[in-house]
């Protein structure tokens, strides 16, 4: 395959993937998404699965239910049916059936603490997690971060080919000569309840001068503004997936706030996949609402 269309049949995948978890929310309609990108149904689901291994439509279903789990667990104020609403079921019986057919239990028992021994078994899929030493008594500071447009690669699983993930983004910025920048990791799933298999990573590149900028080669969007709980950290490579699991399941759960769809995402001061000594220092930021 020549290296253009390999290239816009990777955009096409991205944007399709992009579009998924911004409009989780909503009635998605595939024939609408097909006009906006110009490409036939049948082409755009043949690409999305080639890149992804699984058609649109698991994805969707996939990604609704990962995106319910969270914020049962997390909005405690929040109905069954109003979670349901959030993540574009339209009935709350529907919900239930799907939602029990994957984690075989129903949102009542899994917002009732049967997310525990879910989330237990994805941290022993990771050998550093589970050996973390880390403890958390964190008190984040509550910020208003911007929209900010960033430089992509997406990565299909949280695992050990992140690394080259990094290592190919900051080849990109040493070959266009951008030093003013920010590393951004963004999880657009929780990995504490997805199976790190299933999880989509997203290394950004965040510049000021990103205008300047000619790529042909990196997809970029728009990491999303808003109000965000930050919490600072260093540390290794397993202590990010316990903070997350801190974060989500004992500091949100016990704090009087409440989650959104939104994707929560990492800033790194010193990222951990590109330094010598594998350590890190970041910022995890959250979204939050009262």
């Amino acid at each position: 395959m020549k290296k253009e269309t390999l290239q816009k049949r990777t955009k096409i995948a991205n944007d399709i993937m992009y579009y998924i978890y911004t409009h989780i929310d909503t009635n998605i309609d595939i024939e609408d998404l097909s006009i906006d990108l110009g490409v036939s149904k049948f082409h755009m689901h043949r690409i999305f699965k080639d890149a992804f291994g699984k058609n649109i439509y698991e994805s969707v279903k996939s990604i609704r239910l990962q995106k319910a789990s969270n914020l049962l667990l997390t909005n405690k104020y929040s109905t069954i049916s109003n979670v349901a609403n959030l993540c574009g079921y339209s009935s709350q019986s529907s919900f239930i059936k799907t939602f029990k057919d994957r984690f075989d239990m129903t949102p009542k028992q899994w917002k009732n603490g049967g997310y525990k021994e879910y989330s237990h078994k994805i941290l022993q899929q990771s050998a550093k997690a589970m050996s973390s030493k880390a403890n958390f008594d964190i008190k984040p500071t509550i910020v208003k971060m911007p929209k900010m447009k960033s430089f992509y690669i997406r990565n299909q699983g949280y695992n050990i080919s992140i690394q080259e993930t990094w290592q190919k983004l900051h080849v990109w910025t040493l070959s266009n000569d951008i030093k003013n920048y920010q590393e951004i990791a963004l999880f657009h799933d929780n990995p504490t309840i997805t199976p790190l298999n299933e999880c989509q990573y997203i290394a950004c590149v965040v510049t000021e001068d990103i205008e300047e900028v000619k790529s042909d080669r990196l997809p970029n969007f728009s990491i999303s503004a808003g109000i965000y709980a930050k919490f600072d950290l260093k540390g290794k490579h397993g202590d990010v997936l316990k903070l997350i699991h801190w974060v989500y399941h004992e500091w949100l759960p016990n704090s009087e706030f409440e989650t959104s769809t939104k994707p929560s995402y990492a800033i790194y001061h010193k990222n951990n996949f590109l330094s010598e000594d594998n350590e890190f220092e970041l910022s995890f930021y959250v979204s939050v609402k009262f």
